[in-house]
C-alpha cells in the first residue's frame, strides 16, 4: 500500500527542543511523527506498535482510535462502484484532534466526481452516530488530489470485491 499520511502543524521556527510526537497514522497503520515542542525529553512514539491510536487530551476528551475510525469508514461505500472507500484506497490519512474531531484526508477516483456530498454524509453517519454518540464528535474531510488516485491504491480485499463484480483489476 502506498504511504499516505495526514499531517499537523509544525513547531515555531528555531525551536531547538522539538522532539517527535505521533499525531497521525497512515492508512496502513504506521504511525507518523511531527515535531512538537516538549520539555526536551525525546520520545519515539512511532516505534511503539499502535502508538498515537488513542489518547486523552488535557481537557479529558477521549480521542478515537485510528484503527476504529478506519474500520468504521468501511461502511462508507462509493456510490458508483459499490466498494467501500477504505478498500478503494480513497482514504489517504486520518488525524484526530484534542476535541475528538476527525480530519480525513480523502480523494476520489476522479476530481470531477459529483458525489462528494454523498460520501461526506456517509462518513459523518459512520463516525458520529451509534452507541454512545459515535467514535468522534465531528468530522472534516480534506479533499486532496495529490497524489492522484490510481488502481494501485486499491487494497487486495478491494481488488477481490471488484473482481467479483466483473472488473478486471
Amino acid at each position: 500500500m502506498s504511504e499516505n499520511t495526514a499531517t499537523a502543524a509544525t513547531p515555531e521556527a528555531g525551536d531547538a527542543t522539538a522532539a517527535p510526537q505521533t499525531d497521525a497514522v497512515t492508512t496502513d497503520g504506521a504511525a507518523t511523527t511531527n515535531a512538537a515542542a516538549t520539555d526536551g525529553a525525546a520520545t519515539d512514539a512511532a516505534a511503539a506498535p499502535g502508538a498515537g491510536d488513542a489518547a486523552t487530551s488535557a481537557g479529558g476528551v477521549s480521542k478515537a482510535m485510528i484503527a476504529d475510525i478506519e474500520e468504521a469508514m468501511k461502511d462508507v461505500v462509493d456510490p458508483e462502484l459499490g466498494i467501500n472507500v477504505v478498500d478503494l484506497g480513497l482514504v489517504y490519512g486520518v488525524h484526530v484532534d484534542d476535541e475528538n474531531v476527525a480530519t480525513l484526508d480523502m480523494t476520489l477516483t476522479s476530481a470531477a466526481c459529483p458525489l462528494t456530498d454523498v460520501i461526506e454524509d456517509q462518513a459523518r453517519q459512520a463516525l458520529t452516530t451509534g452507541p454512545g454518540g459515535g467514535l468522534v464528535n465531528d468530522i472534516r474531510i480534506n479533499w486532496v488530489w495529490l497524489p492522484p488516485w490510481g488502481p494501485d491504491k486499491i487494497t487486495d480485499e478491494g481488488r477481490d470485491q471488484l473482481r467479483s463484480l466483473g472488473f478486471n483489476v
